[in-house]
């Protein structure tokens, strides 16, 4: 006779319980975390290089770590602004975890860090679930890319608590609708701040970083209410899974969350707790 077991919400759970010990001890470092979210070719790496080298400029510790599935190409880039700058190669898995983002700042972190940017993976479906002990998570979306960008992926601008748009130098070109897209976003995270940006042309450039050091000193996150969004996406080790979501938010850091989840799969296998501290 088969044993029903209640999986509902066994997949993120583990991720969830490490990104709020990830969360407790960067804190307790003093380092704001902040989670880039955005689909290819949106310019978030551009932009993330130009604040990257404004808070080099202003004397902020600063670190960034990016992943890709391939190639380690923005790190490269990132490299020039002359912060400490790691890559992570997800070897096609299409988000990060918590648990991957402490094993990768272990040993590596520079102690004194005040913000580290992490650059997620390019998409935005599974990145948009995984909680990763962030500070502030911030959803990206380009002018070229259409103003029912929120529309389409509902839960990365849903949870967001900042949405950028970038590439604003070329939104006449491109017949960007502004008042479309902020009326879109409102739709799906009412009240949520939107940046607009350019890392060609210089608009906007220093907002993000303004807006990071100020949820570091203690300013409010945006906590919108989120609708139920199903989704499906492949864990580390290859199983892959459809559940959805509904969200339940706070004024604070990271996302409060219940889940309902139908897993295709076995769950993902429990993920290490601690960050040890930057070895000398």
């Amino acid at each position: 006779m088969c044993r029903v077991v209640d999986l509902q919400q066994a997949v993120l759970a583990k991720n969830d319980d490490c990104a709020q010990r990830l969360r407790a001890e960067l804190a307790a470092r003093g380092t704001v975390v902040v989670n880039l979210l955005s689909s290819p070719g949106s310019g978030k790496t551009a932009l993330l290089e130009q604040e990257l080298v404004l808070a080099r400029e202003r004397g902020v510790p600063v670190a960034a770590l990016t992943a890709d599935l391939a190639t380690e190409n923005d790190a490269v880039r990132l490299a020039r602004s002359g912060v400490p700058v790691k890559q992570v190669l997800t070897d096609g898995l299409c988000h990060l975890e918590a648990g991957m983002l402490g094993r990768h700042l272990e040993g590596w972190l520079p102690a004194g860090t005040r913000l580290l940017f992490v650059e997620n993976v390019g998409n935005l479906v599974c990145p948009a679930s995984y909680d990763l002990g962030e500070t502030l998570r911030v959803a990206l979306a380009s002018v070229t890319e259409g103003e029912d960008k929120p529309l389409k992926y509902p839960t990365a601008f849903g949870l967001a608590q900042l949405v950028v748009v970038t590439k604003t130098d070329i939104a006449a070109a491109v017949g960007f609708d502004e008042a479309a897209f902020r009326a879109n976003v409102q739709q799906v995270n009412p009240g949520v701040e939107v940046l607009l940006t350019s890392a060609r042309g210089g608009a906007g450039l220093g907002a993000l970083l303004d807006r990071a050091l100020a949820v570091g000193a203690g300013a409010p996150a945006h906590r919108p209410v989120m609708a139920m969004t199903p989704h499906a996406h492949e864990h580390e080790g290859g199983h892959s899974h459809s559940h959805s979501h509904s969200h339940d938010h706070v004024h604070g850091p990271g996302p409060s969350r219940t889940h309902s989840h139908r897993p295709s799969a076995s769950p993902v296998p429990a993920v290490p707790g601690g960050l040890a501290q930057p070895r000398s």
